[in-house]
């Protein structure tokens, strides 16, 4: 007989992010945080001052999402409101050495990181005399090692600290069962210690589905998913070299494996976020070069794996976000606590399909209109009409 075709297991994904997905954009100070953020959301928050700490409380805005299969939708149902998608973006305080220590803004500043989703993680390498860098001169790898080292050491804090709680109830001896969860979870977060001690993050690595449920317990700083933005000088963007770029590499290999880095020139965003959008297609025509924003908010999505579906009407058209392999249930509760717990069934048609037809009588002739119950699992793109018990639609 032949042998048994191996069917590789899909890697768990930390985290529950929703609808109103957070990412916070972390780095030391002096690196382009600020400006990327204004860039990005282009909005005059934050503060690219040329100092340490220019930053305090972080700054948040919204930033859509983009959305060609939103647009044509849109432009399909003609509806009175749009609401596409979203990602909210948190310009948090730059990080020092010591920070896991409470030097600098550091226990402030690791607390708005464990209110996130996710980490733009933003690296200098481009030199200006005229930007500070904190630590006297532009070294991305060794930026990369103090903040991988002072996430680290906040969570080795945590995890000991969430170590304690768990021997206060496994002390007591027995063979209940909460006794025998306890010791499994003990033996879980000192695995965990270990692995930080070896310079290694919590989301490079695979766990099972009982794990999973408690690390998002724990909040940990590295078990946030992480994509690296490597700031570059415009003229190294749009030549696309740099001398640091190889190192880098070899350091994400080494210490933050899988993750994904996207370079990109603050410099440049900042210039194209003062034109308006004709003028900015322009410029980067002339360049010859594409805009990294997009790139770096979709790609968010991607590493969440996270997907769409829309609700569409001459009321509304809205694009909203859930992760991959959420049944119609959960995704109806996305919209509204009542759609699921009293959920009955999703009409569901395809993307492609109201494309092709316009028009969702037509779509129904054609027998594209499908029925869906409770196990039903979304699918990226579907356009979705939810029934419920309470009547709500």
């Amino acid at each position: 007989m032949p042998p048994k075709k191996q069917v590789e297991e899909k890697k768990l994904l930390l985290g529950r992010p929703g609808n109103n997905l957070k990412a916070g954009i972390v780095g030391l100070a002096n690196v382009g945080k600020s400006t990327f953020f204004q860039a990005i959301t282009r909005c005059p928050l934050g503060n690219p001052a040329n100092y340490p700490f220019a930053t305090i409380d972080p700054e948040e805005a919204r930033v859509t999402v983009p959305s060609p299969r939103f647009d044509k939708l849109s432009e399909i149902y003609k509806p009175a409101s749009k609401v596409p998608a979203h990602l909210t973006v948190y310009d948090i305080a730059g990080l020092t050495k010591g920070a896991s220590a409470g030097e600098g803004l550091g226990n402030a500043f690791l607390s708005h990181i464990r209110s996130v989703d996710s980490i733009y993680q933003v690296v200098r390498c481009f030199d200006d005399a005229e930007i500070i860098h904190i630590e006297g001169d532009v070294d991305p790898v060794r930026d990369l090692d103090i903040i991988n080292t002072e996430l680290r050491l906040k969570d080795i804090e945590f995890s000991e600290k969430h170590l304690e709680g768990i021997f206060k109830i496994t002390r007591r001896g027995g063979q209940s069962l909460e006794v025998k969860q306890k010791k499994e979870e003990a033996a879980l977060v000192e695995k965990i210690i270990e692995l930080l001690k070896t310079g290694q993050r919590v989301a490079n690595h695979s766990w099972s589905t009982k794990e999973v449920e408690i690390i998002n317990s724990m909040f940990l700083l590295t078990a946030k998913p992480s994509i690296y933005l490597i700031n570059l000088s415009e003229k190294d963007f749009i030549r696309k070299k740099n001398k640091h770029l190889m190192r880098i590499k070899e350091w994400i290999d080494t210490y933050s494996p899988g993750d994904l880095v996207i370079p990109f020139s603050v410099c440049l965003e900042e210039r194209l976020s003062h034109m308006s959008l004709e003028e900015a297609d322009e410029e980067l025509k002339s360049l010859g070069v594409d805009s990294s924003l997009p790139k770096i908010v979709t790609t968010m999505r991607q590493k969440l794996d996270l997907i769409s579906f829309f609700t569409c009407g001459p009321d509304e058209v809205r694009e909203w976000t859930i992760r991959r392999g959420t049944k119609a249930p959960q995704a109806a509760g996305v919209i509204h606590n009542d759609l699921m717990n009293t959920f009955i069934l999703a009409q569901v048609m395809k993307y492609e399909d109201v494309v092709e037809y316009k028009d969702e009588v037509a779509i129904k002739a054609a027998g594209k209109m499908q029925q869906k119950g409770k196990e039903y699992v979304v699918e990226d793109g579907d356009v979705i009409y939810f029934r419920s018990g309470a009547g709500k639609n």
